[in-house]
């Protein structure tokens, strides 16, 4: 089983090595992220623990306060949220909602957040962050990573009652998320954990999950868009192109609509 989660992530490196790395928003691939990646270690790298991550207080009032910045789109503008953030080995520290009847945000996305922290933790380097969002394409039927979200299974023993989501019995919850809504965490070019953002739709939960990170001081090193979610429609199509949600935003500003049903 090591030997295939080595596998697994060695193969998630090579894929966003290979993947277009052109420049032209601040949505894209930083220049040089996959260069970085021959980096190695950095010297002094965080200790897993949870001491430099926010407490659940401070999460739920970031949760409260970023919708307000400007507009996230979605269902809800990102004000019925779940988070939850993981430190670098993987193991849940905190769980907040927006809402303070927890079990009036949709109580299934407890668990997509805590596997949407862990999977931006699992898959970032010190180097080279990941959202969750830029995993989208890459694991699709016929690209790289196709099969990715089987890997690393979420833990039925963390799932808890809306009012004991913090409540868990085992360190790590795992899971794998491969839509918008995690983005890995970072203090002094170190990756320390991750945040996992669920509740609305996953480009909203993005939006909220990424000004979370800044409003935190947890950017990584190339800034709070590093890792930013793109759209083909804005962006041009690229490895790590998400789909439009229902009432899309970005950075403020209306991107679109997901595409109507057809056919059925």
């Amino acid at each position: 089983m090591h030997r295939a989660g080595t596998l697994m992530i060695a193969t998630v490196v090579a894929a966003l090595a290979l993947a277009c790395s052109r420049q032209s928003s601040p949505a894209e691939t930083q220049a040089g992220s996959a260069g970085a990646q021959s980096e190695g270690p950095r010297a002094g790298a965080s200790p897993a623990g949870c001491k430099d991550l926010p407490s659940a207080d401070t999460l739920k009032s970031l949760l409260k306060q970023v919708p307000g910045e400007s507009e996230a789109g979605g269902l809800f503008s990102g004000r019925m949220e779940w988070a939850a953030i993981v430190n670098r080995a993987g193991e849940l520290c905190t769980v907040a909602a927006s809402t303070d009847d927890r079990a009036s945000s949709w109580p299934g996305s407890q668990a997509i957040a805590k596997a949407k922290a862990y999977t931006a933790n699992a898959f970032s380097t010190d180097a080279l962050p990941l959202s969750t969002a830029r995993l989208y394409t890459l694991t699709q039927p016929g690209h790289s990573l196709w099969g990715l979200s089987a890997g690393n299974p979420f833990n039925p023993a963390c799932l808890e009652t809306p009012d004991h989501a913090d409540h868990h019995g085992v360190p790590i919850c795992g899971g794998t998320i491969t839509f918008g809504g995690g983005v890995p965490l970072y203090k002094n070019k170190t990756r320390i954990g991750g945040l996992g953002v669920s509740g609305d739709t996953a480009c909203a939960d993005h939006e909220i999950a990424k000004r979370i990170r800044h409003d935190a001081q947890l950017d990584p090193e190339k800034g709070e868009f590093a890792d930013d979610i793109t759209y083909s429609s804005a962006d041009g199509a690229s490895a790590f192109t998400h789909p439009l949600c229902a009432n899309t935003w970005r950075n403020g500003q209306k991107i679109g609509e997901e595409a109507k049903a057809s056919g059925y």
